[in-house]
């Protein structure tokens, strides 16, 4: 992650918490939640032994079966950085925040998902003539499985971005999401381009989503920030 997203990430939110640290705490930092090396910290959901795995330093997922690996805890408010990159023309995947981690009847949990499409997805998902929006690829945001939110850039009911900056198959993207208090912003490749506010659970598991082809993530990493007023009816539940 650039230094100076991070500072600027830092600084913003220091001031909204009321500007400066009291006598013997320390400053939020960064963890790795994935470790390069295994799958610690992620629990396999609805998706075969193989479908995960680790090689060089790179978490690679097959896209087979359909479904997710979820962190070992939940998360309410905080910022994670995270890479990945597709290895298919088309390919489909994305991070849920704050799920449920259940699988639905199509295999895939609740939550807030932020999309990962590589960019000839549309071209590949033409129906009756009609090319899906290029935006469609490039991070939207939306509520999933029952959880409802506001779009910051409405397309129906998701929050498409304002400007096209994700790159195709065998390149890197960076995502850098804020998630606080119901209200997630999202950086793609170094600039923030897409949000939403108002949604309906604010606290739960991060699912990362096997749908379909090969995707690989790296630098996995996550700042967990100061808790809000959360009801209990805006936690998904609790995970053995």
């Amino acid at each position: 992650m650039k230094k100076t997203l991070v500072f600027g990430m830092t600084v913003g939110l220091g001031l909204v918490m009321g500007g400066g640290l009291q006598a013997g705490e320390s400053a939020p930092g960064f963890v790795d939640l994935f470790n390069g090396k295994d799958l610690t910290g992620w629990v396999n959901v609805n998706t075969d032994p193989d479908t995960w795995s680790v090689k060089d330093g790179v978490l690679i997922c097959t896209g087979q079966p359909i479904g997710v690996m979820r962190s070992e805890k939940q998360y309410e408010n905080f910022v994670l950085h995270i890479e990945w990159m597709h290895m298919e023309a088309g390919g489909n995947s994305g991070v849920f925040l704050w799920s449920n981690a259940e699988p639905g009847d199509n295999r895939l949990p609740n939550g807030i998902e932020v999309q990962m499409l590589e960019l000839d997805w549309v071209k590949l998902n033409t129906r009756d003539g009609k090319v899906p929006p290029i935006a469609y690829v490039h991070g939207e945001v939306f509520g999933v499985g029952g959880v409802e939110i506001v779009p910051d850039t409405p397309r129906g009911k998701r929050s498409k971005s304002i400007e096209n900056r994700c790159k195709g198959k065998g390149e890197w993207n960076t995502y850098d999401v804020v998630a606080v208090d119901g209200v997630v912003k999202l950086a793609v490749n170094g600039k923030f381009v897409n949000g939403i506010r108002g949604s309906s659970q604010k606290k739960g598991y991060l699912c990362l989503e096997s749908e379909g082809k090969e995707i690989h993530f790296r630098n996995i990493r996550l700042m967990e920030l100061p808790p809000g007023v959360t009801t209990p009816e805006q936690i998904a539940p609790v995970l053995e």
